[in-house]
């Protein structure tokens, strides 16, 4: 099971890199007035999504692997690429959801396979970053609830 834990950290450390040039990137191309506030969001974000990547990459340190490079990178947030429109802000929110929920789900398949390898350090790590997480689909799931009723 030890085997699972470090796959998903990995896992992990590559969705939250992915994340940060995603979130970079749309807060940079955005472009209008509605979409000041999510562009800001988004780069407060940049930085949390890069202490959990760093947390990530020392917990897999501290049992003797590694996480991995950028050779062995392999994108998976279509939904969250940069719109053709650079004013569809709403695309960008999706996307932000998608990845959201995508790293809720990574976060609680390793809370399992951590408790289950009797590794309460990664267990408990991952706990936390899948609160910061959910707070932040809850932020955007209202910034969607807000660009839906326009």
């Amino acid at each position: 099971m030890a085997d699972e834990v470090t796959r998903l950290l990995q896992k992990a450390y590559q969705d939250e890199i992915e994340t940060v040039m995603n979130y970079l990137t749309n807060s940079i191309v955005l472009d209008g007035v509605r979409a000041e506030e999510i562009k800001e969001s988004l780069q407060q974000d940049i930085q949390e999504e890069l202490g959990h990547a760093e947390q990530l990459g020392n917990r897999l340190k501290q049992l003797d692997e590694h996480p991995p490079g950028s050779a062995a990178f392999e994108a998976n947030q279509m939904s969250l690429q940069p719109p053709e429109d650079t004013t569809d802000v709403l695309s960008v929110i999706e996307g932000v959801l998608d990845a959201e929920e995508g790293a809720i789900e990574t976060y609680r398949a390793l809370i399992d396979a951590a408790e289950e390898a009797d590794d309460p350090v990664t267990e408990d790590l991952a706990v936390t970053l899948l609160a910061d997480e959910e707070a932040h689909r809850t932020e955007f799931r209202g910034f969607k609830k807000e660009y839906s009723q326009e």
